[in-house]
């Protein structure tokens, strides 16, 4: 199996962030517009101080309702938050998402933000294996006939 550099070097690098004194109104505008489920929460652009899911949007505005958006991102992001190295198994992310039940996990290394990985580039990326060791597997066949 894989590591995580894997996914990153077929996905980008690339992370959205948001400061924390942005308005929830403003990360909801945010994830739409760039098409992402969770965005990080950081003053300057490089340290994170946390992160900010569609699930917790909307497990939120269950709560609170419209008056939600006016709030802080800083007062609903999640402050402990969970994060994996580059050279850490695709399989142990897997592990990690399944257990805590986690959508997105900031990638990090020596204490900087260097990507970010999905629940859904952790399954293209094993679909990717497994076509690949499909065809092998009838190129293989196919040279012993």
């Amino acid at each position: 199996m894989t590591d995580v550099e894997t996914i990153l070097k077929a996905k980008g690098r690339e992370t959205v962030t948001i400061k924390p004194g942005a308005t929830i109104a403003e990360a909801v505008e945010l994830l739409c517009r760039r098409h992402i489920g969770a965005v990080i929460v950081s003053g300057n652009g490089t340290a994170m101080t946390g992160i900010l899911s569609e699930r917790d949007i909307v497990h939120a505005l269950a709560e609170h309702g419209a008056k939600l958006l006016e709030r802080k991102v800083s007062e609903l992001m999640t402050r402990k938050v969970v994060t994996c190295a580059p050279g850490d198994s695709v399989a142990e992310l897997m592990a990690q998402m399944t257990t805590r039940r986690i959508r997105h996990i900031p990638v990090v290394s020596r204490n900087r933000l260097v990507g970010i990985v999905s629940i859904g580039d952790v399954v293209k990326n094993r679909l990717d294996e497994v076509e690949w060791e499909a065809n092998n597997l009838r190129q293989f066949i196919a040279g012993a006939a």
